[in-house]
């Protein structure tokens, strides 16, 4: 057994202010049943109803499973770790933990002109290297508070040289850009913090054919198509984000790589597309967030907030419809209007296109529906002339996105007027044979929908919609086409999503950062000085944003209402007489969010003034 701690590795280079009552979190990584790694570390404070003690399971596909418990106490972890992997004499595999018997080594903080303070290069112990590159540098790319109070998420390195750090660099502060600048994660932006962490590797770029390059976390492709981007080394990507502990709250493996790629799961994996890039990391961190499936059709899961499945319960989304008299008649929850439309047709063929035959599939349309969408991707086709795209015969006048070169893009093409009943075809024609090898057809599907008065096809409509699986199975999504969940080239959740995220967020952030407190002398007479430090939202919001949205702030002193602070973040008393108990209640109010039953947008700090300051001094 091999127990390396976070402090043997270096971690405490990295700031801990973290309070004593946070919980401890329990990770085990299993392939059947045999343990393959385990992690202990003290986690950020959950909030809300919290299950200590009882597992939650993810499987890791492979066999592979991951077990994940949260326990009050550090004992309690260890305990439950011997129930599921034996006893500790037996464990013949790691077992990485935030503290240890041994002290500090192997490591340094990088100090010399122009590093920036929150920039660690750590080398790691011997023992660690099998586990671990040999070398991080970290550098913060948006950083709104201490890691110990927010959600971090980091970009690391695979693919890159030693003398590709500038680059990487560039493309994870590009991409954080993107994803938290006027859309996405705007509005929550002051929730969380972007890293990136530098590891050189041996061999520039994503390997292809199955085979990953000479990288810490061997990045590859299948093949050479635009498609996965898959990791050889899962154990490497474990170790090095339990290394950063509270920098790492959602790993971001990045393949050095400028065309489309990229998955989902345990990791986010991307690459910098410029194309693609924040499209894809966007739309798998929904995924990880806020624990949703897909909303595009043709999927295989469908589950969270934007997802429902049984007309005759409650939608979860209710409260955000645009016209409730509309979607459901009465206090009859059977009688939900959904909007009509229907898929006869959606394939992902992942397939090269060749000029001596087109790729074509037939379908049958019903004929009853007065509109129809033909949806499609493609990869390596930058020119007009490459390719047509008909219906039934007819061109539908495919043209590629500007300067989209060979990366992969998504393109509609809306047709008013209904297919007739019976078959029709859609087909893909190469016309110029040089780009066999790397056209590719990677989705299409038809959609057919009402006139608009049964089917509202309008942005910002909230109501009850079908999604089709790739089993033609039927579930219901708020929006038509206003999530990035749905649609990958819309920068923005739609509301149902985004008023999750505030919530996910949220059950790991704590409104308040601190209440600090002092004794400041104004002249003869010594003032109590109290100061909350709140995460800057509403109007203590460092870069306004367009949504209405305040923090409410009530002090309260043995439980009765200081109304000449209210919304005050200093509260000042005179020290004689100020002996209680000071309460600060704090509400944030955001038009983004209209339920929250578990109260995660509140917060309360208490502070005891016993003594007076002459007595403390």
């Amino acid at each position: 057994m091999l127990v390396l701690s976070a402090a043997l590795l270096g971690a405490a280079c990295l700031a801990a202010h973290a309070a004593s009552s946070r919980p401890y979190e329990l990770l085990i990584y299993r392939k059947g049943k045999t343990c393959n790694l385990a992690t202990l570390k003290k986690a950020q404070e959950y909030r809300g109803n919290v299950a200590y003690g009882h597992p939650g399971r993810t499987d890791l596909g492979g066999g592979e499973d991951r077990l994940r418990v949260v326990f009050e106490a550090r004992e309690h972890a260890w305990v439950h770790l011997e129930m599921a992997c034996g006893p500790r004499d037996s464990w013949e595999f790691p077992v990485l933990t935030d503290t240890a018997p041994l002290p500090l080594t192997g490591s340094q903080v990088r100090t010399e002109l122009g590093a920036s303070a929150e920039q660690d290069v750590l080398a790691l112990p011997e023992p660690a290297r099998g586990l671990f590159p040999l070398e991080f540098e970290l550098e913060p790319l948006v950083k709104s508070g201490h890691s110990s109070n927010r959600v971090d998420l980091i970009f690391f390195a695979d693919g890159y040289t030693r003398n590709e750090r500038d680059k990487f660099i560039e493309d994870a502060n590009r991409l954080a850009a993107d994803i938290s600048g006027n859309q996405t994660f705007y509005t929550v932006k002051p929730l969380l913090n972007f890293w990136a962490a530098f590891t050189p590797s041996a061999e520039s770029g994503v390997g292809t054919h199955g085979k990953p390059n000479d990288t810490p976390f061997g990045l590859y492709r299948d093949g050479t198509e635009l498609r996965g981007v898959y990791y050889a080394r899962p154990e490497m990507a474990r170790a090095a984000c339990f290394y950063f502990e509270d920098k790492c709250d959602y790993p971001i493996l990045m393949g050095n790589d400028p065309l489309y790629g990229g998955l989902g799961g345990e990791f986010t994996v991307i690459t910098p597309s410029l194309a693609n890039g924040a499209l894809v990391l966007r739309h798998e961190l929904g995924h990880s967030i806020i624990d949703v499936g897909e909303e595009y059709d043709g999927g295989p899961d469908y589950f969270g907030v934007n997802a429902h499945h049984n007309l005759s319960e409650p939608i979860p989304w209710a409260h955000w419809y645009t016209n409730a008299s509309r979607v459901q008649s009465g206090d009859d929850d059977a009688k939900v209007r959904v909007e009509r439309s229907v898929m006869p047709m959606q394939a992902y063929p992942w397939t090269m296109l060749n000029a001596s035959a087109p790729w074509a599939t037939i379908f049958i349309s019903s004929g009853a529906y007065a509109r129809h969408l033909v949806r499609f991707s493609l990869s390596g086709l930058p020119n007009a002339a490459d390719l047509r795209v008909e219906i039934d015969g007819e061109d539908l006048g495919w043209t590629p996105r500007a300067d989209i070169g060979l990366d992969r893009w998504h393109y509609d093409v809306h047709r008013d007027g209904a297919l007739g009943a019976g078959e029709h075809e859609v087909k893909f024609t190469l016309a110029n044979g040089e780009r066999e090898g790397t056209a590719q057809l990677c989705s299409v599907e038809v959609l057919e929908f009402g006139t608009e008065d049964e089917f509202v096809s309008a942005p910002n409509y909230y109501g009850v919609f079908p999604t089709f699986s790739d089993v033609n199975v039927t579930s219901y999504r708020p929006t038509n086409e206003d999530c990035l969940m749905r649609i990958v080239t819309t920068p923005n959740f739609c509301k149902v999503c985004l008023e999750d995220l505030w919530l996910k967020l949220l059950r790991r952030v704590d409104l308040i950062d601190s209440l600090r407190t002092s004794c400041v002398r104004k002249g003869r007479e010594w003032v109590r000085h109290l100061e909350l430090d709140l995460v800057p939202l509403g109007q203590f919001r460092e870069e306004p944003v367009d949504v209405k949205e305040s923090y409410s702030i009530i002090w309260t002193k043995d439980g009765r209402v200081l109304e000449e602070f209210t919304n005050e973040r200093v509260l000042e008393i005179p020290d004689a007489g100020a002996a209680g108990v000071y309460t600060a209640h704090v509400e944030y109010l955001t038009e983004e969010v209209r339920v929250d039953k578990e109260g995660l947008l509140k917060s309360n700090r208490e502070h005891r003034i016993l003594a007076t300051c002459e007595v403390l001094e």
